[in-house]
C-alpha cells in the first residue's frame, strides 16, 4: 500500500479544535458502491483512495501549533492498513457501529470528552473543500452553535458544533435529498444558532466524475 509519506504530526493533540475525516479503507467492492456499475469495484475503490488522499493532503495540520487537530474516522480495514496507508503522524478510530446519525452522534461526544471545543466532521466525498472551508467553519463555531455545509445534493459535506447536541441527528432521512433541510429544521426548533457555508458538489454519480480537479490526478 502506498502511503502519503507526509510531514509527522502528533497523533494526539490538546488543540481545541478538532476536525474529524469520515472515510472507508478502499477496499473493491465496499466503496463508492454507486460508482461500481458505472467504475467497476477496482476503480471505484482507487476513486474512494485517491480523494481521501487529496483531503488529507489539503488539510492536514502543516505544522505542531496547527489550527486544528485532523483525526481520521474509517470504517473497514484496520488502524495498521489505515497507518500504512496514509502515514504514522495522525490519530486513527474506528467509526462506532449505526446509521450515519449514530456515528456522528457518538464521534462528537468523544471529541467533546477529549475537551475539544468546536468539532468539525468532514466527508472524503467532496474534493473541493479548501482549508479556507474549514478555518471558516471554526471561526464561526466561535460564535455559532452549528455550522453546516450544505451539498449539492440535499446532504450536507460539514457538520460543526461547538457543544453536544444528539437530537441535531435523529430522525434524519439519510442518504435523501432531504437531510440538509431536516437537519436545519432540526436546529430552528431547538433554536440553534446556525452558520451555513457555501455549497459544495459531492462525488456520488457518475455525472459527478466531470468536475473531479485535477489536483486528484484522477484518470
Amino acid at each position: 500500500m502506498r502511503s502519503l509519506n507526509l510531514p509527522s504530526t502528533p497523533a494526539a493533540s490538546a488543540c481545541a479544535n478538532g476536525l474529524m475525516l469520515f472515510t472507508r479503507y478502499p477496499e473493491a467492492g465496499k466503496t463508492k458502491t454507486r460508482l461500481i456499475p458505472h467504475l467497476g469495484a477496482q476503480r471505484a475503490a482507487l476513486l474512494q483512495r485517491r480523494m481521501t488522499e487529496h483531503i488529507v493532503t489539503a488539510l492536514r495540520p502543516p505544522r505542531q501549533d496547527s489550527p486544528w487537530a485532523l483525526e481520521v474516522h474509517f470504517a473497514g480495514g484496520s488502524v495498521g492498513e489505515m497507518r500504512r496507508w496514509l502515514g504514522a503522524g495522525l490519530t486513527y478510530r474506528a467509526q462506532p457501529r449505526g446509521d450515519l446519525g449514530d456515528r456522528l452522534r457518538q464521534t462528537f461526544a468523544q471529541g467533546f470528552r477529549q475537551q475539544r471545543e468546536r468539532i468539525v466532521v468532514i466527508g472524503s466525498d467532496c474534493p473541493a473543500i479548501t482549508t479556507n472551508h474549514i478555518e471558516q467553519a471554526f471561526r464561526a463555531l466561535h460564535r455559532h452553535q452549528v455550522v453546516l455545509g450544505p451539498a449539492q445534493d440535499g446532504g450536507y459535506y460539514l457538520v460543526g458544533l461547538s457543544c453536544p447536541c444528539d437530537p441535531l441527528f435523529q430522525n434524519i432521512a439519510w442518504s435523501t435529498p432531504q437531510v440538509f433541510e431536516q437537519t436545519v429544521a432540526i436546529a430552528t426548533r431547538l433554536r440553534l444558532s446556525l452558520f451555513t457555508l457555501n455549497p459544495l458538489p459531492d462525488i456520488d454519480r457518475p455525472e459527478d466524475l466531470a468536475i473531479l480537479p485535477p489536483a486528484l490526478g484522477w484518470p
